[in-house]
């Protein structure tokens, strides 16, 4: 699915999504607790890829993390730097970071990755490993189900993935997975994330 899909469909519920999902105190305590604890063993400086309004990107630049967000949304990145002009934004796109190589200590992909066609998420993952020093930490969030299988999202179409194979795309680009976990919190579909670590190149 192009950025320019995305960007379309989003954009036409930016506001309702801020309002709906654009602060931490909406976000799961788990969750909070989870990127909390992941951060704090991040070496150096962080990227919120996909990071919509910003609330995740605040959340860690308040936990003392050097970090700035990027979206391919020019709306999401107007309302954060607006919310929180403390923390650097930028507009861009994942699939082509413009990030020198081997530059970040950790990527936080909360829920970012959800909306790429199966196809496509191998060279995502590769590009999030390139901007990653050796020893770079990486958090992905997603809905945990059967790979690959398309559901309609609030937003647009998105894609469940394994533990497994999510653990199995990770590795293929040169991660090697720390820790995962799961969650079925009732009237919502199966969380699950990945902490990863990059390997030389």
């Amino acid at each position: 699915m192009s950025d320019e899909v995305v960007c379309h469909a989003y954009r036409a519920r930016a506001a309702e999504y801020t309002n709906l999902l654009g602060s931490i105190e909406d976000m799961h305590e788990l969750d909070r607790q989870r990127i909390a604890q992941w951060a704090a063993d991040v070496p150096a400086a962080v990227l919120d890829v996909g990071c919509g309004p910003g609330h995740w990107t605040h959340f860690l630049h308040q936990q003392g993390i050097d970090v700035s967000g990027i979206d391919l949304l020019p709306e999401f990145i107007n309302t954060a730097c607006s919310r929180f002009p403390e923390v650097p934004f930028w507009v861009g796109s994942l699939r082509s970071l413009d990030i020198a190589h081997g530059s970040l200590g950790g990527v936080l992909a909360w829920y970012s990755l959800i909306h790429l066609d199966p196809a496509e998420l191998p060279e995502v993952i590769a590009e999030l490993h390139r901007v990653l020093a050796p020893g770079g930490h990486l958090l992905v969030g997603f809905f945990e189900g059967e790979s690959g299988l398309p559901f309609d999202h609030a937003v647009i179409r998105a894609y469940f993935w394994s533990i497994e194979q999510m653990s199995q795309l990770l590795q293929d680009a040169g991660f090697a997975v720390l820790e995962v976990e799961t969650r079925h919190d009732p009237g919502n579909r199966p969380h699950a994330a990945i902490a990863a670590i990059a390997g030389t190149r």
